[in-house]
């Protein structure tokens, strides 16, 4: 008989609209606010994340209401920013960050995910801007990042933790690297994702291991090697492999999600682990049994 892993006792788990197929603040497509929030519940979930702004009720006493009546508590909230072009684009940045982070601190969280604009639209493919940055890009995404992340701290009592993310230009092992050596650790943390690292040639645990000082939040998710093959050799934009399955239940993609989570187990230190696994659009009913058997599965790998 097999023994049970040894229990995650610094990893806090949680899902994410992400998982029930929410990319927008209204979408019809999409599964009503109301339902993701008792469904997640229902699964065994303690921790949410806020999901794209204006989806959950961004009345912080409302939403409150809805989330402690379901046990629920929120880890994060998510902003999506273009700091690689400068001060030019501060005001507005700002504009849509202050909102987003004081929801995020009215409810209770301690950190803000920040994910960088993409090069190429996630729906059509149209190429909006070079795939790599120039010098002076990098200069900008570095120092507009900590900028954010100090005023975030002072303003709002929150923590930044930057999203590798496919389709951008914090993407691959070497531009993750080169964005945590030009950034200040007091400032900027990063939130590892182990789908979006592995769409990118990532290794999560090696990432782990030699980022662990910077790791401040985990998303977890699998990737299908095999259409991630498919989608990479005929060079598809993020959205449309999305809707291929490039995103996998897991434990049937990788990274193997158990030697992840013991290695974050291993910084000693408390983290998130969120699930979301990038599945818009997708049909109402689908989410819940899937939430279920991830649920479980995350049990049988020493998440309790």
């Amino acid at each position: 008989m097999t023994s049970s892993p040894p229990a995650l006792t610094r990893i806090r788990v949680g899902s994410a609209p992400d998982s029930w197929g929410v990319w927008f603040p209204d979408d019809p497509l999409q599964t009503p606010w109301e339902r993701f929030l008792d469904e997640v519940a229902e699964c065994g979930y303690e921790w949410i994340e806020l999901g794209p702004y204006g989806y959950l009720p961004t009345d912080p006493g409302r939403l409150a209401e809805e989330t402690a009546k379901r046990g629920l508590r929120v880890s994060a909230g998510t902003v999506f920013t273009g700091l690689h072009h400068g001060p030019a684009v501060w005001a507005d940045t700002w504009e849509h960050v202050s909102r987003i982070a004081a929801l995020t601190r009215d409810m209770g969280a301690d950190h803000l995910v920040v994910i960088p604009a993409f090069w190429r639209d996630d729906k059509t493919g149209a190429v909006l801007e070079d795939r790599e940055l120039t010098a002076g890009g990098w200069r900008e995404l570095a120092g507009q990042t900590e900028r954010l992340g100090r005023e975030v701290r002072d303003r709002f009592g929150l923590r930044i933790v930057v999203h590798p993310h496919a389709d951008t230009h914090i993407d691959t092992p070497a531009n993750v690297a080169r964005f945590l050596d030009a950034t200040d650790p007091e400032l900027v943390s990063l939130c590892l994702d182990t789908g979006h690292y592995a769409y990118c040639g990532g290794d999560s645990v090696a990432a782990i291991e030699e980022f662990g000082e910077r790791i401040g939040y985990l998303h977890l998710k699998q990737v299908d090697p095999r259409v991630l093959a498919e989608v990479v050799a005929e060079q598809v934009p993020f959205g449309p492999a999305v809707a291929r399955g490039v995103m996998c239940e897991p434990p049937s993609g990788v990274p193997a999600l158990e030697p992840v989570l013991a290695a974050a187990q291993r910084l000693g230190v408390d983290l998130f682990a969120i699930v979301e696994q990038d599945m818009y659009p997708c049909p109402p009913d689908r989410p819940l049994p899937i939430a279920r058997r991830t649920r479980a599965y995350l049990r049988s790998c020493g998440a309790r």
